[in-house]
């Protein structure tokens, strides 16, 4: 992964984990990903993005597929990890 985390922030009382994350890409840009954990879909999914100050809204795959060469769901899985590892936090299955 290119771009380097530089803020995180994990909201894990929710019922949905909800991951906040502001980055430095390689270009010096800035890059602040909003996005959540679903249950049902096992999946990570923006829910906003902004890229150099301009709002994306929830797309992100333009940013992953031209700097990153990855898709959008690793590329969110990798940075959760990170984030998870930090805060000590374990995505648990919800009964």
């Amino acid at each position: 992964m290119l771009t380097k985390i530089k803020k995180v922030k994990l909201e894990q009382a929710r019922k949905k984990p909800l991951y906040q994350v502001v980055m430095e890409c390689p270009d010096g840009k800035q890059l602040y990903v909003k996005f959540d954990y679903t249950y049902a879909t096992q999946n990570f999914w923006p829910l906003k993005v902004n890229y150099n100050r301009k709002n994306y809204g929830a797309k992100l795959a333009w940013y992953t597929n031209e700097v990153e060469n990855m898709t959008v769901a690793l590329f969110l899985e990798t940075i959760a990890q990170k984030v998870n590892r930090k805060y000590q936090f374990d995505l648990k299955q919800l009964p």
